[in-house]
């Protein structure tokens, strides 16, 4: 299903484009998350994301990582459809997915000159903040602050009980 995706590329894809991009002078950020639930706050991270520069690749943590990350009975969207989601945002230009809990290995090997992460973050917490240092990336904030979650919207919609109004 994934090849049904033109935005979708594997990390060898996108290491080859990348490298033409910057041969150009685009300026690339990568931006990563779970998608699981798409709410606001994810727009806003990724448009504050792709206004740092030309080409914003999101990688996306496949439905193994999720689980280990988020817990049990997640993810709710399984990672085909979240990167069909993700990839209909304008603001994308290209979408891989990642097994692993954090985003290094693709940081290594694509080196984007930014690194955006969403404002549960601050500069000094970013997970990989010295994995883009080594390369010499930037780490950047972007998106509202952090009052948005697919957490919270499961807890909301669990809590709803049984009257619907359809």
């Amino acid at each position: 299903m994934l090849e049904r995706v033109p935005k979708f590329k594997t990390l060898r894809q996108l290491e080859v484009l990348v490298n033409s991009f910057k041969g150009k002078g685009k300026t690339i950020i990568l931006a990563n998350g779970c998608f699981d639930i798409i709410h606001v706050g994810h727009i806003r991270y990724l448009t504050g994301a792709k206004a740092l520069g030309d080409i914003l690749i999101v990688a996306i943590n496949s439905d193994e990582s999720t689980k280990a990350l988020k817990g049990s009975g997640r993810p709710v969207t399984n990672e085909e459809e979240r990167v069909e989601i993700i990839s209909a945002l304008e603001c994308v230009d290209y979408i891989t997915l990642f097994p692993e809990r954090n985003v290094e290995n693709i940081l290594l090997t694509l080196k984007p000159h930014i690194h955006a992460k969403g404002s549960d973050y601050t500069l000094d917490t970013v997970p990989e903040r010295e994995t883009v240092k080594s390369y010499g990336g930037k780490v950047a904030i972007t998106g509202d602050p952090k009052d948005h979650s697919s957490k919270d919207i499961i807890r909301k919609i669990s809590n709803f009980g049984g009257s619907s109004s359809e």
